[in-house]
């Protein structure tokens, strides 16, 4: 638990416009993935395909929508940045494994690696100063 104060703090006092404007991009963008998954379901289930021979299709269908639209959601606001981020890692390792093993286009991988090292960044990071994090912690 220390050491999650000591990275905030740290953070807190490192905290550059920048880097809450890709939190805030990031944020985004995975919502706007979680709506693409819910408008094409077909789409996500052809995504999941490779890795549904080992079961679990049906809990992947619908966790992956709604864990980018919330999650995009609150890492936008930055509310409970860590949380939500770490509800992503999954998603983004099986997105890495899936395009990694040569059924999806080369573009899907680098945006899946991208997307996942931002997302390890923010696990540490936190929401930074300008979030709803930093405003409530500070209200107490």
């Amino acid at each position: 638990m220390e050491n999650v104060k000591s990275l905030n703090k740290w953070a807190n006092a490192h905290t550059y416009l920048p880097v809450d404007l890709v939190r805030i991009v990031l944020g985004v963008f995975l919502f706007m993935k979680g709506i693409s998954f819910v408008t094409n379901v077909q789409y996500l289930h052809d995504l999941i395909s490779p890795i549904d021979q080992f079961g679990g299709g049906m809990f992947l269908l619908h966790y992956i929508a709604p864990a980018h639209m919330i999650g995009g959601i609150m890492i936008f606001f930055g509310l409970l940045t860590r949380w939500a981020i770490a509800a992503q890692l999954p998603i983004l390792f099986g997105a890495v494994l899936v395009n990694s093993l040569g059924h999806m286009h080369s573009e899907s991988l680098i945006l899946a690696v991208i997307v996942l090292l931002v997302c390890i960044f923010f696990l540490f990071y936190g929401g930074g100063k300008h979030s709803a994090d930093y405003y409530f912690k500070m209200q107490q």
